[in-house]
């Protein structure tokens, strides 16, 4: 990689800006850099004030000071970078959005040091990240567990994580944010849409596990009805949902599927008590879920504000073609009954 060098950047505290913090003030004229990253050069040495060098983020600064930062090149990124496919659905030089395939672990963990789409979107991106907190790594903003598919966003600079941590933490309460999955789950709720809310914490028992918890982190999740499908008696046997997240907790829909009763098809870890509900299956619908190998979960909407322009940006994703052979193998197997598609409801 060729060396970076980087050129310091000055501010010239305004008369508004008069016995402010040195940090907040900097945060407000270098947009680019986070506070945390600001204060983090502070206490560096990297910053001075009237060509003395300032190590107090909280030194008050009077109008008309010169303030310099010098800001290294971003650290070299860890883990290493390797050359994994990617499917890309936008990128600038700010953002990437990618489909997730199933079996892709989004950050390197425990038993997963390497292969890891964080692995890959290093060796992508290169000399294009330009830096989160000082290293040349992506920003993670959320997260889709291992075997779901779907849109994921990631932040390639300071400036772009920050806003994006700030939509994702508001999940679209105040904001435009929005996501939305399909989920193929077991049996047919007694409505056609609800909400489910419910505390979520670690498995007491079980610490790769989350659970309902009363002394939970708050959850909610909002669901609806999209088809219905029925065995070859006309019983109801399983059904289409659509969900959105007001949080985003680990495994959330996961658990609060299965609080309710409807567990996800494949989801070996929350709904091992409906493996004999695929006897209700025919052989077709059966094959599909058997080599699906995975919980029936895609991320297939999301939109943000994008960081930089401000611009709305939507974005949808198909099914993959494991979750669209299981989905025609349960319409098909209704024996020339048609599946009964609900009406989605206008937001």
């Amino acid at each position: 990689m060729a060396e970076i060098h980087t050129t310091p950047k000055e501010v010239i505290v305004a008369d508004t800006e008069s016995g402010g913090r040195l940090d907040r003030v900097l945060a407000s004229q270098i947009a680019e850099l986070s506070r945390s990253r600001l204060k983090a050069l502070i206490l560096a040495g990297k910053v001075t004030v009237g060509g003395g060098t300032i190590l107090d983020p909280g030194h008050h600064v009077n109008a008309g000071d010169l303030i310099i930062v010098d800001v290294p090149p971003p650290e070299a990124a860890e883990p290493a970078g390797e050359a994994i496919p990617l499917d890309i659905v936008f990128e600038d030089d700010s953002i990437i959005i990618i489909e997730k395939p199933k079996g892709l672990v989004v950050h390197p963990a425990a038993g997963h040091q390497t292969g890891t789409l964080v692995n890959a979107l290093i060796a992508h991106c290169g000399d294009s990240l330009s830096g989160i907190g000082g290293v040349r790594r992506p920003g993670i903003v959320h997260r889709l567990d291992k075997d779901t598919t779907g849109l994921l966003i990631v932040a390639k600079n300071d400036r772009a994580h920050a806003s994006l941590a700030a939509q994702f933490a508001d999940h679209g309460r105040t904001g435009p944010l929005e996501r939305a999955y399909l989920a193929f789950v077991w049996g047919v709720p007694d409505r056609p849409r609800g909400t489910i809310d419910k505390p979520l914490g670690r498995h007491p028992h079980a610490r790769d596990k989350m659970a309902i918890r009363a002394d939970g982190r708050e959850a909610i999740t909002h669901w609806e009805v999209l088809e219905t499908f029925n065995d070859s008696e006309g019983k109801p046997v399983a059904s289409l949902l659509e969900c959105r997240l007001e949080t985003g907790r680990t495994h959330q829909i996961r658990v609060h599927l299965a609080s309710i009763g409807h567990p996800l098809l494949g989801d070996e870890v929350y709904g091992p008590g409906f493996k004999t509900k695929a006897a209700l299956l025919d052989k077709k619908a059966k094959s599909a879920l058997e080599g699906l190998g995975r919980q029936a979960l895609h991320a297939y909407l999301l939109a943000v504000t994008h960081p930089v322009s401000g611009e709305f940006l939507e974005f949808q994703s198909e099914l993959p073609s494991d979750l669209t052979r299981l989905q025609n193998a349960l319409a098909a197997g209704q024996h020339g009954q048609k599946p009964h598609r609900h009406e989605k409801s206008k937001r």
